[in-house]
């Protein structure tokens, strides 16, 4: 039995996707993005009441890198993990665990302009640092994009990364970055990163969010 615990718009997007990319049978429970993840009985299974959380029997998997890895190892048949004797294994579970690089940036920003609620707790000076600090990593993923996907052949590293730059469009132009941006409009066409899309409204409520100007 695999259940995957998810919440639309959050990092559990990736082990989403994943899921539908390896084509195995899962059970699917879908949360709001609230209290509901600090409350019994997900506190029980997460104590950290965050997603994802991944059931595989009597295995619980809370981190999405983690997720991926136990996943490619345990359905190996559709190539999307490398083995560590491929010579593309290291930079396989850089990419891999480089999307929490590029989701750390994400989540600031998303506190910023979404979790806290009120105007004066939020603060423009981070919007533009840390906006600054993401274009950075998107700039990293542009810069290695020389062929079609991150390593040789499409992996689960495109889709870690990928999901990241996902939620990262909220808050940078992908325009900026040519490669990058030709790679993810592939990956969109995928039918598994389009069954993983949220159904109706999701966390984001508006397709983009720029950093406030500062008040003189």
């Amino acid at each position: 039995m695999i259940r995957l615990h998810h919440c639309p718009q959050t990092r559990s997007m990736r082990s989403l996707w994943l899921l539908y990319e390896l084509d195995v049978p899962f059970e699917l429970q879908v949360y709001p993005f609230d209290k509901t993840l600090r409350e019994e009985p997900y506190r029980s299974l997460n104590p950290a009441g965050r997603v994802p959380t991944l059931e595989v029997d009597d295995i619980v998997l809370t981190e999405s890198g983690a997720i991926a890895e136990y996943l490619c190892a345990r359905f190996p048949a559709k190539g999307l993990g490398r083995d560590q004797s491929d010579p593309e294994w290291p930079a396989w579970v850089n990419w891999i665990h480089f999307a929490e690089t590029i989701s750390q940036h994400v989540a600031a920003l998303t506190q910023q302009h979404i979790a806290l609620y009120e105007d004066h707790m939020r603060s423009p000076i981070v919007m533009r640092l840390e906006a600054a600090r993401l274009a950075k990593t998107l700039r990293c993923v542009d810069d290695a994009l020389q062929g079609g996907y991150l390593l040789s052949r499409f992996s689960a590293a495109d889709i870690g990364v990928g999901q990241a730059v996902y939620m990262a469009a909220h808050f940078v132009h992908l325009d900026e970055f040519p490669r990058l941006a030709a790679w993810f409009e592939r990956l969109q066409e995928r039918p598994a990163y389009q069954r993983a899309l949220p159904d109706g409204s999701g966390l984001y409520a508006q397709d983009f969010y720029p950093p406030w100007e500062p008040t003189p």
